[in-house]
């Protein structure tokens, strides 16, 4: 990848492009944007693979990372919100049983799992701060706790949550 190899950006594509997707689409919750965003993930990885480092952490992270910031960046756009006005009612409606967390289907790196080990504070705190992209100052706001308690509790969920993964590695 970093050489610009073109048989390495395949490489990639084709054994990460699957728990890439899992990602955005669990955070964009539609198949359409959910291609558009992985095409820019893709594009990123490409272009800032010389930006990667090793000693700072796994290479599949850094790819997550990507990944999560360019979906929630997506859903935050401008061009997003517009189009969400645009649209009909039913073309946005959430549909529970198709975007459910219990389906499968979507959850290509088995993460559910691994969340399934958390406490329930703990699973919120991550599903509003990763999956729905609320900043900690959102967080504490919406949960109507102090700002300081939200940086300890999130910084506890996920002390929890790398011990979880330990044995997925």
């Amino acid at each position: 990848m970093k050489e610009k190899n073109e048989a390495g950006f395949h490489y990639l594509y084709d054994h990460y492009s699957g728990a890439l997707y899992g990602v955005i689409f669990r955070i964009v919750q539609s198949k359409e944007y959910t291609e558009e965003v992985i095409q820019d993930v893709f594009v990123k990885i490409w272009n800032s693979i010389l930006q990667y480092d090793s000693t700072k952490g796994r290479f599949y992270t850094w790819m997550i990372n990507i990944a999560r910031n360019t979906a929630i960046d997506y859903l935050k756009s401008k061009g997003f919100q517009n189009e969400l006005k645009n649209q009909p009612l039913p073309d946005f409606v959430y549909n529970s049983a198709e975007l459910s967390t219990t389906n499968k289907s979507s959850d290509f790196i088995g993460f559910k799992d691994v969340l399934g080990g958390l406490e329930t504070d703990k699973l919120e705190l991550i599903d509003l701060a990763y999956y729905q992209g609320y900043t900690q100052n959102e967080i504490s706001e919406k949960l109507k706790i102090p700002l300081g308690t939200v940086k300890t509790k999130m910084r506890n969920a996920l002390i929890k949550l790398k011990d979880l993964l330990k044995d997925y590695q």
